[in-house]
């Protein structure tokens, strides 16, 4: 097995594990950019050298750009690299994702931010340009912050055709492009606002996560703001343009992440959590849910999991899989630990305890 990365962003700065033993073992460094949270990272290893981007969020500088091609061993900043123009009325506030084009696109790089907004480059990262269609969207003026910030934390580009993008926006709701980014429709047919007067509207969903099956890239899979009384578990077979709940064995419909299986279709992972107030583990354990049916029904995967009463809530950003055979999974949590299984998900092991509050976190199995 080739050697694997699991970078680890943090609310105090980056950390990033090294296997070199078939992801049985785990070698940590770091912290980089200690003063720093770290909301957004890219792995990129489309090129000769795999390039770790990261999306930094100093309390008192700002937002910064970063990234290493020799795996953290040295950092070039990009300054001012994602800066809304003038004329926009606004300032970058965070970087909420990082997202590498398709394979035919080996130097587009998109980034979404907050507030919701997504750039992208032409040249690997260095430089970004403002979606100006999305951005000129007329719905954007009554898409409202969420929770953590207005931002916009998706992004999917399809893997066959370069010219459709989906995003998400919390909370805007979802938004597809067919041409490139050069008009944008709402993509949030079927899915319901427990929150507004209105069931299910155009447009203005808390959606949380969205996921797009690699295999049939037409299948998406997405965690929206669900309480008890609505759905929040979502499928789509048509791109997303209609959603239908795929949430039957779910304990609960609230949850953060979603992430897809990087070879099966159909199959993809949640961590549920209690809705609204009492944003715990759902029946307070330490516990992933995965499908294999493309979201009709769903397992608890526990072995080498916390069996204890637990309360590691997991965000939006804080799961991942990586591309290896069997796939690796990684999940981080806001107690500062971070897990990983090397077999699908069917058993998980401690990489790291006592970290800071962990925020996203990204893997790759590296060439050579």
């Amino acid at each position: 097995m080739r050697d694997a990365i699991l970078a680890i962003g943090t609310r105090k700065g980056l950390f990033l594990a090294r296997s070199r033993d078939g992801r049985a073992t785990w070698q940590m460094q770091g912290p980089y950019f200690g003063a720093n949270a770290v909301y957004a990272i890219g792995v990129d290893v489309r090129g000769e050298q795999t390039r770790l981007s990261v999306g930094t969020s100093s309390e008192h500088w700002g937002p910064s750009l970063l990234h290493s091609d020799d795996l953290g061993t040295s950092w070039q900043e990009a300054v001012d690299a994602v800066r809304f123009p003038e004329g926009t009325d606004a300032a970058l506030a965070r970087i909420w994702q990082l997202q590498p084009a398709g394979a035919d696109q080996p130097d587009v790089v998109y980034a979404g931010a907050e507030p919701a907004a997504l750039f992208r480059s032409d040249d690997r990262g260095r430089t970004f340009t403002l979606v100006e269609a999305l951005w000129r969207h007329p719905t954007r003026s009554r898409w409202a912050p969420g929770y953590g910030g207005e931002c916009l934390h998706t992004v999917l580009p399809h893997p066959d055709d370069p010219d459709t993008i989906v995003v998400a926006v919390s909370t805007g709701g979802a938004f597809r492009s067919t041409d490139g980014g050069l008009t944008w429709t709402p993509a949030n047919t079927g899915i319901e606002t427990p929150f507004l007067p209105e069931a299910s509207p155009e447009f203005g969903q808390c959606v949380h996560k969205i996921a797009r099956d690699p295999v049939r890239p037409e299948q998406m899979f997405l965690q929206n703001h669900g309480r008890t009384d609505s759905a929040g578990v979502y499928r789509s077979t048509d791109g997303g343009l209609t959603w239908t709940p795929a949430s039957d064995g779910l304990p609960h419909q609230f949850g953060f992440p979603v992430a897809a299986h990087p070879h099966r279709s159909g199959t993809a992972y949640l961590f549920p959590l209690v809705a609204d107030a009492d944003r715990v583990p759902a029946e307070r354990r330490c516990r992933v849910y995965r499908t294999t049916d493309a979201g009709r029904s769903w397992d608890a995967l526990a072995d080498g999991l916390p069996a204890a009463p637990h309360y590691g809530v997991v965000l939006r950003d804080a799961m991942c899989l990586d591309q290896g055979t069997p796939a690796g999974v990684y999940f981080g949590n806001r107690n500062g630990e971070v897990y990983a299984s090397r077999d699908d998900g069917d058993s998980w092991a401690l990489v790291a305890g006592h970290l800071p509050d962990v925020l996203c976190v990204r893997a790759a199995v590296l060439e050579g």
